[in-house]
């Protein structure tokens, strides 16, 4: 049976020796993880977490069948891979894990098995292993007065940063997690801009987004809060003489720009943006119960309606309702959007349209913005009032010459009329 045995959470990616770990003496499990590991060593992590489902499966039900002995069995024409799959299907049925994650085990499984040359007829397994079908679910965005409730909620300024961030760049959790002090722009252009690492996104493409002005406010905050000077305290454990002694100083934490902008600690192995997501996520459920906001969706009582991911949705709304739906792809990482191919300064304006909507606690930002776009109103009115006037004088001016023109006409019918006269006394 496979035994999990959680790495060092000091790399920022599981590394090859943290795979190994993760795995028994199974051959062909550790070359399947090797194969996998060379694609993506994060997805290799995963693919082994659901190989050690799989194996715990075999040691329930089968008793001592391990991974290896099943594939001689099935090769060998003694065990019906089609009968394993769909009772591994049913166990895991059993287990109240959801139906993707469920789907997700047993298509790992089935590829496993294919990469050790062990034939599934795509018709054979649909016909003959039965999987739930999921059920999805209509899930409303956030609004923008939602999101400002849990900002104001958020007592911790590291989640409230991390909240911020998501609401205003609908990044993906993981994403804001890998993020170095080095990928910000805090000194340089306007707006300012932020670079997000190929090797964190999901589509495994580089890209370069924008932050409002109010979560630039934000993150000087956070860094500097990061980074202030503290006392701390600890015993003497060295020193014989004074030993157990409580020993107070003030330290001041080397910034370093290599840093995790949401890691609390650093060293010379960055911190696995896995474990600070862990971290994130159970100080966000809090805030959630904290607000009375905490509630579970129907027939899964570990998700809740309210996650990380419900501020993704919230940026795409907002940005698609606007009218620019293309640039709400680029902008959450999309890859289809044909602003990837737009110029910067293209996209820089872009952004100055829709930035109003993405601040939540900056008042005064607010309040100025609103004043402009009111003497820009006020303006337009003016400018419309001066047309209205213009166009009154020259219907005015257009109505006075069709009188001359009727007056001219009467005139000049009236000397004809008397020429003709003239003409006829003339002629007897």
């Amino acid at each position: 049976m496979v035994i999990v045995i959680m790495a060092n959470h000091s790399s920022s990616l599981p590394t090859q020796q943290s795979i190994r770990l993760l795995i028994n003496n199974s051959d062909a499990v550790s070359k399947y993880i090797k194969n996998v590991s060379i694609m993506s060593k994060s997805t290799a992590y995963a693919y082994n977490r659901r190989l050690a489902s799989f194996e715990n499966f075999l040691s329930t039900v089968f008793g001592a069948l391990t991974v290896d002995k099943l594939i001689r069995r099935i090769k060998e024409g003694d065990q019906d891979v089609f009968d394993v799959l769909n009772e591994y299907s049913s166990y895991l049925n059993n287990t109240g894990i959801s139906v993707d994650t469920m789907k997700q085990r047993i298509i790992t499984v089935k590829n496993f098995l294919e990469y050790h040359d062990v034939d599934i007829s795509p018709r054979k397994f649909e016909l003959k292993v039965k999987l739930s079908k999921s059920i999805r679910k209509n899930k409303e965005a956030l609004s923008k007065e939602d999101v400002t409730h849990i900002l104001n909620a958020c007592s911790d300024i590291r989640l409230k940063t991390n909240v911020m961030l998501l609401a205003s760049t609908g990044m993906r959790a993981q994403e804001a997690l890998s993020l170095r002090i080095k990928d910000f722009d805090l000194e340089g252009s306007v707006p300012t801009r932020f670079s997000v690492r190929g090797e964190y996104t999901k589509t495994k493409t580089d890209r370069t987004a924008f932050l409002t002005n109010e979560m630039v406010q934000q993150l000087n905050l956070w860094l500097e809060h990061k980074y202030r000077t503290r006392r701390v305290s600890y015993k003497n454990l060295q020193n014989s003489a004074s030993k157990n002694k409580t020993i107070t100083e003030y330290r001041t934490p080397v910034k370093d720009y290599i840093d995790l902008v949401f890691a609390v600690y650093q060293n010379k192995n960055l911190p696995n943006p896995l474990s600070l997501y862990q971290d994130l996520v159970r100080s966000f459920a809090k805030t959630l119960d904290r607000m009375g906001k905490g509630a579970r969706e129907d027939g899964n009582g570990r998700r809740r309606q309210i996650t990380l991911h419900s501020f993704r949705r919230f940026v795409k709304t907002t940005i698609s309702d606007l009218g620019y739906a293309d640039y709400s792809e680029y902008f959450i990482g999309h890859s289809g959007s044909t602003y990837w191919r737009k110029k910067d300064s293209e996209k820089a304006e872009l952004f100055r349209k829709i930035e109003p909507y993405l601040t939540f606690l900056n008042i005064h930002q607010l309040e100025r913005q609103g004043a402009d776009i009111q003497t820009k109103v006020e303006e337009l009115e003016e400018l419309n009032q001066s047309l209205r006037q213009r166009d009154k004088v020259k219907d005015d001016a257009i109505a006075q010459l069709s009188d001359q023109l009727v007056s001219l006409s009467a005139r000049l019918q009236e000397i004809e009329r008397k020429q003709d006269v003239g003409t006829h006394d003339n002629n007897p």
